[in-house]
């Protein structure tokens, strides 16, 4: 009787522990909720008496039913958050923009080591930006922009050398603004309406030709050049004939930079102006064996820029009109506004009188359509989770264009080819503002209609008119 008890004793213990333990985040979550005023009962589902938080809304687990994500941007809410977060070690994604919350960042988000994406933007947040979030090493995605932050940048934050995206922007932040490591890629616009003690550093401007002289990196290629000019010269014994022949050769044979129309000091955002010869480099002169794609806008290159990093480089194909340059960069800075884990993410682009291209990260895994139909044998197909993951993400991304973009944002060609994959399989909505950056010569109504047939709403397809209900 005596050994029945005890086993009986210890059962029960280790099923408190199991039951505590795995309650753990659910604590933590709730006591934000209790933390926090709901005026609009989104926390409803948040039941403290459920065994784990992983069927409350707005909240994502993982296969282990370890909370992931926290999507409570845009939602009313008004309080303070709370230590407990810092619990949550296999958070990704913390959404909490755009609602009232006061109060400090809490050191202990300094815990979250799987975090990537840190959205705290349009609150009314105080006090410093915690050093604890140098230790975030994953983080893709830190935008505290539009709180009353203040104090100085955390040094370690240039530490962090997976960071993409970077907003500061209106706050009260004080002292240096960091220009090593990430923080070299950042430009002014990540820091504005500060109190800084200098201004924002400008980036540098696009790779060019010294004045003194060709650089290094072109004297093989000045040197062909003059060569050929010369032994051309000497052959035909006329300049006017050799320059009839240059004219004949292809603009894209060599690697010369086209004088862009613009001021190539005019930076957008948090974009860089490419000059056409680093994407020709990039691309290897646009080979035909760099194609990832090609679609109703132009095709698509895969590049490697001098930094190692990979990207797709879009290469429009319309030729510009007389007077749409302005229109173009306009069109440009408004699809680099929208900012979204779930879209693309423009990285910069090229402008020049016969040319526009545009640069993206390159996706790792595709496009769900690359993945559905045109899988190799060896590769194994999405699961169902997978592709419930990529359904998420896709109606968020295409949810934050219509609803939360200003200015919104229509997409008009949503199909499988458009819903990309980085390499953790995230959706990630591509092509949404290409639409309308095509028709960058029209002022006021959209007179082509852009998309894929079966694709496009049938409104749309026979009025020209774009509707939020489609």
């Amino acid at each position: 009787m005596w050994a029945i008890w005890t086993s009986a004793f210890f059962l029960v213990f280790h099923l408190a522990v199991v039951r505590v333990s795995s309650n753990v985040e659910g604590d933590a979550l709730n006591a934000l909720k209790n933390n926090l005023l709901d005026p609009n009962s989104v926390l409803q589902s948040w039941d403290a008496t459920l065994v784990n938080p992983c069927t409350w809304f707005h909240v994502t687990c993982n296969n282990e039913n370890s909370v992931t994500r926290v999507d409570l941007g845009n939602a009313n809410l008004s309080g303070q958050l709370v230590t407990q977060l810092g619990v949550l070690t296999n958070l990704q994604y913390l959404e909490l923009y755009s609602n009232n919350i006061t109060g400090t960042i809490p050191d202990e988000l300094g815990n979250l080591t799987n975090l990537v994406s840190l959205d705290l933007y349009l609150n009314n947040l105080s006090g410093p930006i915690p050093r604890t979030l140098g230790k975030l090493q994953r983080l893709r995605f830190l935008r505290l922009n539009n709180n009353t932050l203040s104090g100085a940048i955390p040094v370690n934050l240039t530490t962090v050398n997976t960071l993409q995206v970077l907003d500061l922007s209106n706050n009260k932040l004080t002292g240096d603004i960091p220009v090593n490591g990430s923080f070299s890629l950042f430009t002014p616009i990540s820091f504005a309406n500060n109190g800084f003690n200098s201004p924002p550093p400008s980036p540098p401007p696009p790779l060019s030709p010294p004045s003194g002289g060709p650089s290094n990196g072109n004297s093989a290629t000045g040197a062909i050049a003059g060569g050929v000019a010369a032994g051309a010269a000497l052959l035909f014994a006329a300049p006017a004939m050799v320059l009839a022949y240059w004219r004949k050769r292809k603009p894209q044979d060599h690697f010369f930079d086209v004088p862009a129309e613009e001021d190539p000091e005019v930076h957008l955002g948090q974009l860089k102006r490419f000059s056409l010869r680093e994407l020709q480099v990039a691309t290897d002169n646009f080979s035909h064996k760099n194609i990832l794609g090609r679609g109703g806008f132009g095709k698509v290159y895969k590049g490697r820029l001098t930094d190692g990093s990979l990207v797709a480089v879009k290469r429009l194909k319309e030729e510009r009109t007389q007077g749409g340059e302005l229109q173009f960069q306009t069109e440009v800075e408004m699809i680099s506004m929208a900012v979204h884990r779930n879209l693309l993410r423009l990285r910069g682009f090229c402008m020049t009188p016969t040319e526009r291209l545009l640069v993206y990260p390159f996706m790792a895994n595709g496009s769900v359509a690359s993945c559905l139909r045109e899988r190799s044998e060896s590769q194994s197909p999405l699961d169902w989770s997978i592709r419930q993951q990529i359904a998420l993400g896709s109606a968020r991304g295409l949810a934050y264009l219509h609803d939360h973009c200003d200015p919104k944002i229509i997409h008009r060609d949503v199909k499988a080819a458009n819903i990309l994959l980085d390499e953790d399989f995230e959706a990630v909505v591509g092509d949404f503002g290409l639409a309308k950056l095509m028709d960058y010569k029209d002022t006021h109504v959209t007179t082509a209609v852009r998309g894929t047939i079966g694709h496009i709403a049938p409104e749309y397809l026979s009025t020209g008119k774009v509707f939020r209900e489609d």
